[in-house]
């Protein structure tokens, strides 16, 4: 295969990086690059903006809304994105719910819900992992019981994230307890985040903030045409879009952008008398990160080639190199920020200290979000399918073990 790209290739990538850097609100970018997590209006405002261009929904055909892109372009697109940096599109909106109602839903549905979910009109969540189904989705016990035209949902979701923010969920649920096998017997439903009897608790994470949460369902009414697909056939559901969530997953984009800040901050910090960037073993680490993101990068594109060609249009079970590799990067070069920063990239609790002083900051104004982004990123190696799961469907579906 030819690892290069094309001249339309990269002349796109151009176009992408033009349109970022003239459109994406100077306070944002800011924000980002010194390691602070979108506030929810960065992401609304960030989305909106890409939408106006027709770019927020990358993964959509144009029928509904989407560029229409191959699967090079979308690489490119969310590469140049997060190397801005600049927030992530909602996945949660484009990359799960989209396609799933493009492939699943009814026409209602896909006119109904597609248009706010590209402008964020509507923000979802994803209602599927429970205290007793994380990795083995399909034990979940939450139930919903049709009755007329309801259904009643009753049960317990965990590890949902933004549902603080959300107005909608996507959520499985068990429609048929007596079903021979557990794939079987559940449903994918689509639920009103105000609906009665429907209560949010906060789950604050070891990075201090508030980005996961439990979900409560009791006697939630459900109506019938919020189902997506057939009854009882929501695990063929759930399965396309999990494959969509892991595409993408490797961010190749953030552990260069992570990279390339901690070589700027290198230049500030001194080491034994000199800028901590002239320091030769500061020097083979970062090489080694880059060596690591070229060999992903180049396993990325042998993974969208192979996407683009596939005549069933599955996503390819090689795509969990991607998650395993890219998770650890990701971790990795957060983890060469942290070392950087050294005692200064200690929690600092910046806005908690603000308050009880006049006094100027100590730290330099990169320092305080370094340990909440690494600590963060702890997480992404589980999240999205754990590293452990993946290395198991490499292990049958690649190498035939």
């Amino acid at each position: 295969m030819d690892l290069r790209y094309t001249e339309e290739e990269l002349a796109f990538r151009e176009e992408v990086r033009a349109f970022i850097r003239d459109n994406l609100p100077r306070e944002i970018r800011e924000r980002m690059r010194l390691g602070y997590p979108p506030r929810k209006q960065d992401t609304i405002t960030w989305q909106r903006i890409l939408n106006a261009r027709g770019w927020a929904a990358y993964s959509w055909p144009k029928e509904w809304g989407g560029p229409g892109w191959n699967s090079v372009q979308k690489m490119i697109f969310l590469e140049e994105n997060l190397s801005a940096p600049a927030p992530e599109i909602l996945s949660f909106n484009v990359t799960m719910l989209g396609p799933v109602l493009i492939q699943f839903g009814t026409e209602a549905q896909k006119r109904r819900f597609l248009p706010a979910a590209a402008n964020l009109d509507e923000w979802w969540c994803q209602g599927f992992s429970e205290p007793g189904a994380g990795s083995d989705l399909a034990s979940l016990k939450t139930r919903a019981v049709k009755e007329g035209d309801h259904y009643i949902v009753n049960g317990q979701k965990i590890w949902t994230s933004t549902a603080h923010n959300a107005d909608w969920c996507f959520c499985l649920v068990r429609t048929n307890p007596q079903a021979a096998k557990k794939q079987e017997g559940i449903s994918f439903l689509l639920i009103d985040m105000k609906t009665p009897g429907v209560e949010v608790r906060p789950i604050i994470s070891i990075d201090g903030s508030h980005h996961l949460n439990e979900v409560f369902f009791t006697d939630v009414k459900v109506p019938v045409e919020n189902l997506v697909g057939e009854e009882n056939r929501g695990w063929s559901v759930a399965k396309f879009l999990l494959g969509n969530e892991r595409t993408g997953i490797a961010r190749l984009g953030k552990s260069k952008e992570r990279v390339r800040f901690a070589k700027e901050v290198a230049r500030e910090v001194r080491m034994n008398g000199k800028p901590l960037i002239e320091d030769r073993g500061f020097r083979t680490r970062v090489a080694q990160l880059e060596v690591d993101m070229k060999a992903l990068e180049i396993t990325q594109m042998r993974v969208v080639s192979a996407y683009d060609k596939a005549k069933d249009g599955r996503p390819d079970p090689l795509s969990s190199v991607l998650k395993i590799k890219g998770t650890e990067l990701l971790q990795g070069t957060s983890e060469l920020v942290m070392d950087v920063g050294g005692p200064q990239a200690m929690p600092a609790w910046t806005q908690e200290l603000a308050a009880l002083t006049n006094e100027p900051a100590l730290l330099p104004e990169w320092s305080p979000q370094m340990a909440p982004a690494y600590l963060m990123l702890r997480a992404a190696s589980i999240y999205g399918g754990t590293n452990e799961i993946q290395k198991n469907i490499l292990n049958k579906a690649v190498l035939g073990l």
